[in-house]
């Protein structure tokens, strides 16, 4: 029984990892949005002396900061009786890719738009993301595969695609031999999302100037999107998966054309794995694109 018992709570624990839960919490529920407590709060017995409605107000008075004289919004007041310093609202969904837009044409090279999505604060994502995961393999490679976001490994290592679908990619890599020296890797959201959940559609309008700058600066002869979500994001397909994939189509830089084509995520595959030998198809028709360029 002792052993069964320590299965499934390793089982749980794994399960609750594997969902994003990596923080231990009290059984007491504690205030983080509060400031530390008031150390100069007057003890009960100092207030015998007056009446308890003056003890009170005289306490209260002292447990929290004195009131500024300069003009505050409403937003400002509350959090300054909450103990807090006054900070500027999330920006709204246009601003911040309005924002992205601004950022991303400003980098003159992958470096650069590391540097730019390091600071970038447009997209919650990068609050509950351990890092950033940027890219892997040679920026100089001919052909690319862009995903669409990091999943749990990848936070960890802050590379995309090393994780079981990871290990599934280098196999299909290698069946056209290349290997991850010889190709370039990316995702349309650099940071991965709460629980490995997908994408909203806000957080991928946000990232998407950033990984369209980033195939431009990269330059690849060929573009490969790896499932639906990339394809759509990046080529405006609205066809499924299945019906899209194997088919040929442009991709525009605002500088060049760029063959592009889809095929299925490694993801899928390992939960399809009978979808393999369109796969194996998908990458037998990139190897001859390359070896025709």
């Amino acid at each position: 029984m002792t052993a069964d018992r320590n299965q499934a709570v390793r089982e749980l624990l794994a399960f609750y990892q594997e969902a994003g839960v990596d923080a231990l919490v009290g059984e007491t529920p504690v205030d983080r949005l509060a400031g530390d407590p008031p150390s100069d709060i007057p003890a009960p017995a100092a207030a015998v002396a007056q009446p308890r409605s003056e003890a009170r107000v005289e306490a209260r008075a002292a447990a929290w900061p004195q009131a500024s004289t300069a003009p505050r919004t409403v937003l400002a007041r509350d959090l300054e009786f909450k103990g807090r310093a006054t900070v500027a609202p999330p920006p709204s969904s246009d601003a911040a890719v309005a924002a992205a837009r601004e950022a991303a044409k400003s980098a003159g090279s992958l470096e650069e738009l590391r540097a730019i999505l390091e600071r970038f604060e447009g997209c919650a994502l990068r609050t509950t993301a351990t890092r950033l995961v940027f890219a892997d393999g040679n920026p100089q490679a001919r052909l690319m595969f862009v995903g669409e976001a990091p999943g749990r490994d990848e936070d960890i290592e802050g590379l995309p695609f090393v994780g079981r679908s990871g290990k599934l990619l280098d196999r299909m890599i290698a069946a056209i031999g290349l290997d991850r020296t010889s190709v370039y890797i990316a995702n349309i959201v650099p940071w991965r999302p709460p629980g490995n959940r997908e994408p909203s559609a806000q957080e991928s309008a946000i990232c998407l100037p950033f990984i369209r700058r980033q195939i431009e600066l990269a330059d690849p002869d060929v573009l490969v999107c790896l499932g639906k979500p990339s394809a759509t994001t990046l080529l405006d397909i609205k066809d499924g998966l299945l019906k899209s994939r194997g088919r040929w189509y442009t991709f525009h830089t605002g500088k060049r054309e760029i063959r592009a084509t889809v095929t299925m995520h490694p993801a899928y595959l390992l939960r399809q794995p009978l979808q393999k030998r369109l796969a194996w198809r998908d990458f037998l028709a990139i190897k001859k694109a390359l070896a025709t360029k």
